[in-house]
């Protein structure tokens, strides 16, 4: 099962999409406002991963630039940075991937037909 999580009016997000209907893979949707990623499943995927925390924000978001997070950050503690993810949709990077087999963050081709390789 795999599951696309992504903001709808986000360009970024309907490449994605298109992307996975151009390679005949079967997906559920999840809006990243209306269906926020919760403490325990960001807990998860980071643990589960190799991706370094920061990757999981979206670091171009008003919101991110907004909350001076950049120089916050830093000084912030693994978990409280987890927690402030799951406050806000918006704060996180997207479109994300969820799959038995690992996670996506962001929309670049070549992870993705990598990643959809295996």
């Amino acid at each position: 099962m795999i599951t696309l999580i992504l903001y709808p009016k986000c360009s970024t997000c309907q490449k994605a999409k298109e992307w996975l209907k151009k390679h005949d893979i079967v997906f559920t949707e999840r809006h990243i406002v209306e269906n926020r990623p919760n403490l325990e499943e960001l807990r998860l995927w980071y643990s589960n991963n190799s991706y370094e925390l920061k990757r999981f924000f979206n670091t171009s978001g008003n919101l991110y630039k907004e909350m001076n997070l950049k120089d916050k950050l830093p000084e912030m503690s693994e978990e409280d940075q987890l927690e402030l993810l799951s406050t806000n949709g918006m704060l996180v990077r997207r479109p994300l991937i969820i799959a038995e087999n690992g996670i996506l963050i962001g929309f670049k081709e070549k992870e993705w037909d990598e990643f959809f390789s295996k």
